[in-house]
């Protein structure tokens, strides 16, 4: 059986090392100039983790050789490629009994689409599914065990796909038919835990931070509901697990992101100090004009996306979040 992944950034790259052993063949493909010789010719990366491949997995810029005879092709893409790649996976042949499942966490902008609608926008036929929950790339890289959902509206598929993907003590998966949540849950957490980083450079304390994960979470629930999905999802692996995860590990990029913003750091410096896309910065706008639509308050994250987009000060941007206008605490269950 073949698995293609579609990125060879850190979790693609990661996910492929992961899962040799699941497969007989692997095959990376990633565009021309993201691809190093070291990584070509050596199945070797130093950046922006030390990742040391197996020798027979592939690495190729050729789209139809990548996913051709592939069971399973895993979409590692970050949200502002993914539609240019789903144009490709179509001019490139993918057929609908592929199961594309999308591991990317974010919202697709200017359309505020999710990743699975923007999939089924250009692939409206493809099988589809989606993979999130508490995955550190650098934790799973050091065999360190987690668990993550696989999302998808036809629960055998999803079952198929569990049991393709499952690593015996490292890699427990759960299905769950709510796609919506579960991307949902992904995808805004990463605006609250750029939030929670922020909080932590500041040192606000441990209360501040279990402050900021419940009122976080409060937002997710809250726009999450009114755009369809089911709340006991939102308390699951793809949401409060992720959430807990991203929001106190410095191995976080959207976590480094807030430390990064609350030394007073411009957003440009600090992707460029990364390396890496930080899914959660272009999310804060994206929660914020879905928010909009749909006559919501998010506060937190109101305030991430000032922190990233204005010239608001750090201690500005705390009065306004402590000092709003008192409030019942809601209940969604």
């Amino acid at each position: 059986m073949k698995l293609t992944i579609l990125g060879a950034g850190c979790w693609g790259l990661t996910l492929a090392y992961l899962l040799t052993n699941n497969f007989e063949n692997i095959t990376v493909w990633g565009r021309a100039q993201d691809l190093s010789e070291d990584l070509i010719n050596n199945k070797h990366t130093s950046k922006p983790l030390e990742v040391q491949l197996d020798k027979k997995i592939e690495i190729t810029s050729d789209m139809s050789s990548a996913i051709k005879d592939a069971e399973i092709i895993l979409s590692v893409i970050a949200t502002s490629g993914t539609r240019d790649v789903c144009e490709n996976l179509k001019k490139s042949g993918i057929k609908n009994s592929q199961i594309l499942v999308n591991a990317s966490k974010g919202i697709e902008l200017p359309s505020l689409m999710r990743m699975s609608q923007v999939i089924k926008d250009v692939l409206p036929e493809q099988k589809l599914a989606v993979l999130s929950g508490p995955t550190l790339a650098k934790e799973v890289l050091q065999g360190k065990p987690t668990a993550a959902c696989i999302a998808c509206e036809d629960i055998e598929t999803a079952k198929f796909v569990q049991q393709k993907l499952n690593v015996a003590d490292k890699f427990r998966l759960y299905t769950n038919t709510d796609v919506i949540g579960v991307e949902l849950g992904g995808s805004l957490k990463n605006v609250i835990a750029i939030a929670s980083g922020f909080a932590h450079e500041m040192g606000l304390g441990d209360n501040c931070a279990g402050t900021l994960l419940t009122r976080g979470m409060a937002e997710i629930v809250r726009v999450s509901i009114q755009l369809g999905a089911n709340p006991s999802t939102l308390y699951g692996l793809s949401g409060i697990g992720d959430l807990i995860a991203t929001c106190s590990s410095p191995l976080s990029r959207n976590f480094r992101v807030g430390k990064m913003l609350a030394q007073g750091k411009k957003i440009n410096d600090i992707l460029s100090e990364l390396g890496s896309v930080a899914e959660g910065v272009k999310t804060s706008k994206a929660i914020c004009e879905l928010a909009k639509k749909l006559d919501i308050e998010v506060p937190v994250s109101n305030a991430i996306y000032e922190a990233v987009y204005t010239d608001i000060t750090p201690k500005e941007l705390l009065s306004k979040l402590m000092n709003r206008k008192l409030k019942q605490e809601e209940r969604y269950v």
